[in-house]
């Protein structure tokens, strides 16, 4: 993964009302295996910016690969 990335989040984080499905950006590598994320709604506003694990993020494609 690298910066500016979209990401969907894999999991339920209902203590942050951030759940499975929603698309984020990745913003900064903070350690290893671990990014800031920010979520924002159609009008690029943030609304949720947090530290998530690699494990925690799929990233998304918006063109295909070669083959």
């Amino acid at each position: 993964m690298k910066l500016l990335d979209t990401v969907a989040l894999l999991e339920d984080l209902p203590e942050r009302k951030l759940y499975r499905g929603q698309v984020g950006t990745l913003v900064e590598e903070l350690a290893p295996g671990v990014y800031e994320v920010e979520f924002s709604d159609d009008e690029g506003r943030t609304y949720a910016s947090l530290a998530l694990q690699l494990e925690q993020l799929l990233i998304l494609h918006h063109k295909p690969f070669a083959a």
